[in-house]
């Protein structure tokens, strides 16, 4: 799956291309074959041909449901993860404004340059050389701010600082689970029989209209492009990083806005 992965990741439409290419090709050759065995057959074609083929139609459909439903499932948890871990990184931002020191300053300061990090970790396209810094640099801040919050606990060993304690061990927890799950994709044998079954399913159809010597080829383009269509969303859905449906990012632009009105004391209401 590597190489179409490649190929995903340049172009779509060069994926799509080759997929509905290979379909139709699968569809002639069937239709080649048909012709060949009617012609040596005696009398009309058996109608169990129909039924076979309907059945291969069918566990095709079967399996695209299955996919889609995966790839879907997939997709829901990058954006639950994403709201998740954003919604840490801002209760961990509140209670290091809450400490009341330069430490604790210092970690809301690094929270917001990590949170631009998650982000553009979210963003990032196929490309393993980005991702390396981009995750570097992440280890790198969650080492400083787990270095400062040490500090805080040792010299301040109370509920506060265990809370911030608490905050900050639930963020990298949920960016380890982010990451996690943009790493989950199809399984390749799962990915293969898709293409394996369109293409038996493809074949198989041109085989019985070629028994019957019956060509319908705008039908056949319409459905090989049907099919084509449904396989593309499934590896857009499964896959982070390929395609054009992407994982939203508005809840760290949303958390980056709040970090922006800052934390301010106001003055003790009078007795």
């Amino acid at each position: 799956m590597s190489l179409l992965a490649t190929i995903s990741a340049w172009s779509e439409f060069a994926f799509g291309f080759l997929l509905f290419a290979a379909q139709l090709t699968a569809h002639e050759v069937g239709f080649w074959f048909g012709r060949r065995a009617a012609a040596r057959a005696e009398g009309p074609p058996s109608e169990g041909v129909g039924v076979v083929v309907g059945g291969m139609l069918g566990l095709l459909a079967f399996v695209l449901a299955l996919t889609l439903s995966f790839a879907t499932e997939r997709f829901g948890e990058r954006h639950a993860g994403t709201l998740a871990e954003a919604n840490a990184i801002g209760t961990a931002w509140l209670r290091a404004k809450a400490i009341g020191q330069p430490r604790g300053d210092e970690i809301a300061r690094l929270l917001e340059r990590y949170t631009v990090l998650r982000k553009a970790f979210v963003e990032a396209s196929h490309d393993p050389v980005h991702l390396a810094e981009v995750t570097d640099s992440t280890n790198a801040l969650q080492s400083a701010i787990w270095g400062h919050l040490s500090a805080i606990v040792r010299e301040q060993p109370n509920p506060i600082s265990s809370s911030l304690m608490a905050a900050l061990n639930d963020t990298f927890d949920a960016s380890t689970a982010e990451r996690f799950a943009f790493e989950l994709r199809l399984p390749p044998q799962i990915f293969w029989l898709l293409i394996g079954l369109s293409l038996l399913g493809m074949a198989a159809l041109g085989y019985q209209l070629g028994l019957r010597h019956t060509r319908l080829p705008l039908l056949a383009v319409i459905l090989t492009l049907m099919w084509t269509l449904v396989i593309i969303d499934i590896l857009d859905l499964a896959t982070a990083r390929i395609g054009n449906i992407r994982t939203s990012t508005a809840a760290y632009e949303w958390t980056l806005t709040g970090f922006q009105g800052s934390v301010t004391i106001p003055a003790a209401p009078s007795p």
